[in-house]
């Protein structure tokens, strides 16, 4: 293999080249440092977020491929991921997923003692998810806790403290987790099945348009308490209408259960989540400005 080719090989393995799953990652961080500091977060702490979304997220994706490394090459859409297909050894792959990891606690380490702690917690978190689809039967809804927990480490970081509103927003995301992923298992369910591997998207099983739809609607529910909560303005209101309005384009979609389309689905979240941070970051700001 040329360096080329090992280097492509290892972009393919961080899932750099599928930056996807970094976003949903990025969301509730923006979410939560935005509403920490009712305004543009510090820049040395937002880009240390930035920076160690694009880490934890590639370490999670290694240490994920190198759990499911034999049982990916039996699946339809991971069978050509690096590990599935012996590009990359096993523990080449652990290598790196250290090395990830060391640089992003270089960077948490940079932060207050409080997100520190909590960054550890995010770390359980994230290794143990991979593991989790052999034996617990709603794995989404852990991933969920995992990428919402940057919203408490957000606030941390940005107040030296975590609030009551930190905590109800990683429910919200909890449930949109549930939501985006059940899309995305719907997409493997039948070789899922086949693996004895756990899912939502098994466990609901003719239910499972109707749960997404659920879990959805929790979210968005549990966002319009936030906007209460937190005296948001028109704007951010007007951010959730768009993103509620990209979620019933997602349930025409995924009504027909055809793997393509729910795997558009489970893309269009991106979209849901920058919808709600544009109009999260223009209300604070415009209030801001107007009234301070």
């Amino acid at each position: 293999m040329t360096l080329k080719e090992r280097l492509d090989a290892y972009e393919r393995l961080m899932r750099l080249d599928k930056p996807i799953g970094i976003l949903l990652l990025l969301w509730p961080a923006l979410w939560g440092l935005w509403l920490a500091k009712y305004g543009f977060p510090d820049p040395d702490i937002l880009l240390i977020f930035i920076i160690g979304v694009i880490l934890m997220r590639s370490a999670g994706c290694v240490i994920n491929d190198y759990a499911d490394r034999d049982l990916d090459p039996h699946v339809e859409r991971t069978r050509n991921r690096p590990l599935a297909a012996r590009l990359i050894k096993p523990g080449e792959a652990l290598a790196l997923a250290a090395a990830l990891l060391l640089l992003a606690l270089v960077l948490v380490l940079l932060l207050n003692a409080l997100a520190v702690m909590l960054s550890f917690i995010a770390l359980a978190l994230a290794v143990i998810y991979p593991f989790l689809k052999r034996f617990f039967v709603f794995p989404q809804a852990w991933l969920g806790i995992a990428f919402g927990f940057s919203i408490p480490m957000a606030y941390a970081a940005q107040t030296g403290n975590v609030p009551a509103v930190a905590w109800v927003m990683l429910i919200a995301n909890m449930f949109w987790a549930i939501a985006y992923d059940t899309e995305y298992a719907m997409v493997d369910r039948d070789d899922d099945v086949k693996l004895g591997l756990k899912s939502s998207a098994i466990l609901l099983g003719r239910y499972d348009v109707a749960g997404v739809m659920v879990a959805q609607g929790v979210f968005l529910a549990i966002m319009v308490v936030v906007g209460y909560w937190r005296n948001l303005g028109i704007l951010y209101f007007l951010g959730l209408a768009f993103a509620a309005a990209l979620i019933v384009d997602q349930y025409l979609l995924i009504n027909d259960r055809d793997r393509e389309r729910c795997f558009k689905a489970f893309l269009n979240n991106n979209w849901v989540g920058l919808a709600i941070f544009v109009g999260l970051a223009l209300d604070l700001h415009f209030r801001i400005r107007f009234f301070f």
